[in-house]
């Protein structure tokens, strides 16, 4: 029997089932998620457009292009590297405090009056574009290197997983030098992370989010500085979070955690990080902080940073029409990083609105007064990087996320089996292993 032919008329039949649209589709200007309980990162740098002096307006180019795409993308967690710079964007002077900086990211998705600029009204907020999405969990890093900040947003509360009574850091805690870690922090900014609980109902584990901005230029001292970070960055990531395979963080006793962490991450809690790395993997002759945080000395040998010391894995974007990697010039600078055994990659891309036909472009840039195709340029200097990933759930057979495993989530199923989006092994393709992997678990108690 036909495949779609047997699934349309089940579905006919018992009229449970609505049918699913596609959410993932920008050639009909379609950027969402596959399916809801993706887990979708972003890292952009936004060029000092997020600070108290910046005119919050959508007759602002750089503060209406920054909200316009978060308000498109809508990630779930979001880094976001040099903010917080009043002088770097031209509009006032000085680095923000923290608590301010706060104030700043409230009102870049709330909107209300600028405290900041005399009680200007604001007249450009995420939630003008899209009224129904929140990120209300927010980390501002203290690290400074006098001119920005890091910042970490997310849609699920921070909270301490691994028993050190901490859930978010502006760096790594100091390494003594050991093995190839020369010891020190994460670089200029700090390596911030944050420990970010989801949802029970959904995921069978949780999530750490991590976030830097590696010393720019292409002098021989700022390239060491990378380097140095990024081996530090290496060994804090496997030794702490992951405890080297020994069960226990920091069983070599080099890093300086006080109250100490008590557990190491869960089998089922990924690591998920970037940032701009300032440097390109692709030409930079050499092993670089992507590869470094990723490979860890060598990739033969059992000491990457997943969690079985396997090699984690960087992204290899490209934008969806051209082909370009390119995030900063001509080069890729910006990178999403992660554990590959926990977390698997649906897709990954660089976003350049240059490059997109204006017919498929996000349905939240209509109006921009500047422009849409130079919407993305207008932003900010660097091309944000976005990945969907697919985390391991409670409850795969749970198709559409309501706590319960039912005839519901058949139909469901049945539905976008029937539509080509029902990839439920994620092989790449949707085809009868899908259907009865999907049945064997629909079968099984969670």
């Amino acid at each position: 029997m036909n495949r779609v032919r047997f699934a349309c008329s089940v579905a006919a039949c018992f009229g449970s089932a609505s049918v699913a649209s596609a959410q993932w589709d920008p050639t009909h200007a379609q950027w969402g998620k596959t399916r809801p309980s993706d887990l979708r990162v972003m890292t952009w740098n936004v060029q000092d457009g997020v600070c108290t002096s910046n005119p919050k307006a959508s007759t602002d180019a750089d503060w209406d292009g920054l909200v316009r795409s978060v308000a498109a993308f809508k990630p779930d967690v979001l880094f976001m590297q040099e903010t917080g710079d009043n002088s770097g964007n031209g509009t006032g002077s000085g680095l923000d405090s923290v608590a301010d900086l706060a104030t700043v990211i409230s009102m870049f998705f709330n909107g209300g009056t600028d405290s900041f600029r005399g009680n200007a009204a604001i007249t450009s907020w995420v939630k003008k574009y899209a009224a129904s999405f929140d990120m209300p969990y927010v980390f501002v890093s203290a690290n400074n290197d006098g001119f920005n900040r890091n910042v970490i947003l997310s849609r699920y509360p921070f909270a301490d997983l691994n028993g050190d009574n901490k859930a978010t850091n502006g760096d790594i805690f100091s390494v003594s030098p050991d093995l190839y870690a020369p010891g020190g922090g994460g670089g200029i900014r700090g390596f911030a992370t944050t420990e970010i609980n989801l949802p029970d109902s959904i995921y069978a584990g949780n999530l750490l989010a991590a976030t830097c901005h590696l010393k720019s230029g292409g002098d021989s001292q700022s390239m060491a500085d990378r380097i140095t970070a990024s081996q530090n960055i290496t060994y804090f990531l496997d030794y702490f979070f992951n405890g080297a395979n020994a069960g226990t963080p920091d069983p070599r006793n080099r890093i300086g955690d006080s109250p100490a962490a008590t557990s190491i991450l869960g089998p089922t809690t990924p690591m998920i990080w970037g940032g701009d790395f300032n440097e390109d993997e692709l030409n930079n002759g050499r092993k670089g902080p992507a590869e470094w945080m990723t490979i860890a000395p060598s990739s033969a040998a059992q000491d990457g940073t997943d969690r079985d010391r396997s090699d984690s894995t960087y992204d290899s974007s490209v934008e969806f029409f051209s082909g370009s990697r390119n995030t900063q010039g001509s080069s890729k600078l910006d990178y999403i990083c992660w554990q590959d055994s926990i977390a698997t990659l649906r897709r990954s891309w660089v976003f350049n609105s240059a490059l997109v036909p204006l017919a498929d472009q996000p349905p939240e840039f209509a109006g921009y007064i500047f422009g849409i195709v130079t919407l993305s340029t207008n932003a900010s200097d660097h091309r944000l990087v976005v990945a969907d990933f697919r985390l391991p759930l409670r409850c795969p057979a749970d198709w559409n996320l309501d706590g319960s495993v039912d005839d519901f989530d058949f139909f469901d199923f049945l539905n976008d089996f029937a539509a080509n989006s029902a990839d439920y092994n994620n092989d790449g393709s949707t085809d009868d292993f899908d259907f009865f992997d999907f049945l064997n678990d629909f079968a099984a108690p969670c």
